[in-house]
């Protein structure tokens, strides 16, 4: 984060501001095998701001950009001023060396740069007390190597056979699904889906959370269908399974009247209009219309909203699943509990 600025601060930044004097602080003070990387004639200065997720920012004191001797590539070198030892000191360093690594990706570059962080210290105590090793920062040092010498861990579902998933317990279900949510029919699941039902890995939330997420993203073509035949393999969740199926025809039948409301409407408008109607009289109806079309469309779709979720609460659902389902608030749900 920043900090405030001493006069030590403020005397370092003036002087390597001044491209010559960084020239001669690199040349001086880099190791020769990094400093034979550098082509101090392409020297830059940087703004050394950065700011964080959350909008705050934090400063690196001095940052030069340069290319590299071969042509090929850029190298950072970011310089350091301190004046009291920081034991964290090396992992400032490397979080002001990753930000930079991030601006150089935004600028449009497609590969990372090499940034060299330097400390310049220059404080009572002596000789600086810390390692300038980020990993010794570790209670476990030689693990933290490990991790952050080699590639990450991946979990790439959509190379994993589904009878290893089938073998993920609790995940198994989430797995399989956003594995195959993007293949035509879901219901060719279907066998495996009901075997991890069967399993009770998930809770009722759960599993309500999860067929919606194949309603809204997948591509199966008719989920009650699909619902009523997992009910039949699956006995014990056959209620649950069922409600929804139920909640999702009342759904249809409900968008349904209404489209048929609005579509009778607009017919009697069309043949209102053929009829002549004066235009300021068709203005003012078309309005009322719409507007009382508008008002009533909610007002269904909310009551339609609210007999879902009251068959839900009779058939034991967990209340945040059916907020989570039907869209009405805490408050709203346990108003219709009285």
């Amino acid at each position: 984060m920043a900090r405030a600025a001493t006069p030590h601060d403020s005397v370092f930044k003036t002087f390597l501001s001044r491209v010559e004097t960084a020239r001669d602080f690199i040349d001086i003070h880099l190791p020769p095998d990094l400093r034979t990387l550098c082509d101090l004639d392409t020297l830059r200065l940087e703004s050394g701001s950065f700011v964080e997720d959350d909008l705050h920012p934090y400063y690196s004191d001095i940052l030069y950009s340069l290319k590299t001797t071969s042509g090929d590539g850029y190298i950072y070198v970011l310089i350091e001023h301190q004046s009291s030892p920081d034991k964290h000191m090396a992992f400032r360093l490397m979080r002001y060396a990753v930000a930079a690594m991030q601006r150089h990706l935004e600028a449009g570059h497609s590969t990372l740069p090499l940034v060299i962080p330097v400390l310049f210290y220059q404080g009572r105590r002596s000789p600086w007390p810390w390692s300038l090793n980020w990993l010794d920062d570790f209670q476990q040092p030689q693990l933290a190597q490990q991790l952050y010498s080699s590639p990450f861990p991946l979990v790439d579902i959509t190379v994993i056979p589904d009878e290893e998933i089938m073998q993920h317990r609790s995940m198994a279900a989430l797995t399989l699904i956003q594995k195959h949510i993007r293949q035509r029919d879901i219901a060719l699941l279907l066998d495996r889906l009901a075997s991890l039902l069967r399993e009770k890995h998930m809770s009722g939330q759960q599993i309500a959370v999860l067929i919606k997420y194949m309603i809204q993203a997948g591509e199966t073509h008719d989920v009650k269908t699909l619902l009523y035949e997992l009910a039949r393999r699956v006995p014990q969740q056959g209620d649950k399974l069922m409600t929804i199926a139920e909640q999702l025809k009342m759904m249809g039948r409900t968008e349904g009247l209404l489209q048929g409301i609005q579509e009778g409407i607009q017919e009697g408008i069309r043949e209102g209009l053929q009829q002549g109607i004066q235009e300021g009289l068709q203005q003012g109806l078309q309005k009322g219309i719409r507007e009382g079309l508008q008002q009533g469309i909610l007002e269904g779709q909310r009551a339609a909203r609210q007999e879902i979720a009251r068959q839900m609460l009779q058939k034991g659902f967990d209340k945040d699943a059916i907020t989570d389902m039907t869209g009405l608030t805490q408050d709203e749900l346990q108003h219709l509990c009285h």
